[in-house]
């Protein structure tokens, strides 16, 4: 089934009735992209997003492959957009975690870099992990949007749309980190770390073809404003807006407030 399709300045809208018809249509578009990427350049490189939202999707993705359409995984680089501060990889809530199980020991990657959470030298590892990421060009990042319209740990008081850095240490808005307990990653906003690591706007932007998902009721009220409100960075995912690569995927739910 074909999705809705609607523009909002730059930005290519597409709703889909249901989550599962989302992923299915998605994941083999993305993997015709990746194979033809491959077949130009010998390689291809990709950002991922980590959280509730993706974990259907990047199952699928590792999995779900047409007979000829199999992707050469071992040409595939991975990165991962953002990592809480001060825990151990091995922690229920890291996001490298949540990569090596979802992606990395699915499939046999060329290389999955992970950021490190537990580096007593963060400043360090920002800047290692950006001349890595900066040392490529980027094919495709996936993206979720926040409940404050955060894309990766971008929130709206560090935001940064000219930010001259690819990855940084932020201090994470209090609506974010109870984000994490709301969808089941701490049990209390007290267990969330209080600083991360992020890909910074700018390092997003970079991507070749980025792909920003939100599903569900509980988005419908985020994606209404980020498709209303001014571009700006007190609204973060708003500098989609201007990016002609940029496609945002909805199911029905979370575009139940739109008004096309």
């Amino acid at each position: 089934m074909q999705p809705v399709t609607q523009k909002v300045e730059d930005l290519t809208i597409q709703i889909y009735p249901d989550l599962t018809t989302l992923i299915e249509h998605t994941v083999d578009r993305l993997h015709q992209y990746l194979q033809q990427k491959i077949a130009q350049q010998g390689q291809a490189t990709i950002i991922l997003a980590s959280g509730s939202s993706y974990t259907q999707f990047l199952k699928t993705f590792t999995t779900n492959q047409q007979p000829n359409q199999k992707l050469d995984w071992s040409k595939i680089t991975c990165f991962h957009l953002d990592e809480y501060l001060g825990i151990e990889a091995s922690h229920p809530a890291s996001f490298q975690r949540y990569m090596q199980e979802l992606v990395a020991d699915r499939v046999p990657l060329k290389k999955f870099h992970f950021l490190d959470s537990s580096t007593l030298q963060p400043i360090q590892e920002c800047r290692r992990y950006g001349a890595l990421v900066s040392a490529q060009p980027i094919d495709l990042c996936l993206l979720g949007i926040g409940d404050n319209g955060h894309i990766a740990f971008n929130d709206p008081l560090v935001a940064d749309f000219t930010d001259p850095e690819p990855v940084k240490i932020v201090k994470l808005a209090e609506k974010s980190r109870q984000q994490q307990v709301d969808v089941g990653f701490f049990s209390d906003i007290a267990q969330v770390p209080q600083y991360a690591m992020t890909m910074t706007i700018s390092s997003i932007c970079r991507a070749e073809q980025i792909y920003c998902l939100a599903t569900g009721q509980r988005k419908a009220n985020i994606v209404n404003q980020f498709l209303q409100q001014p571009i700006a960075p007190s609204l973060p995912a708003t500098i989609l807006r201007r990016q002609s690569q940029a496609t945002l995927l909805l199911d029905a739910a979370a575009a139940s407030l739109l008004k096309f």
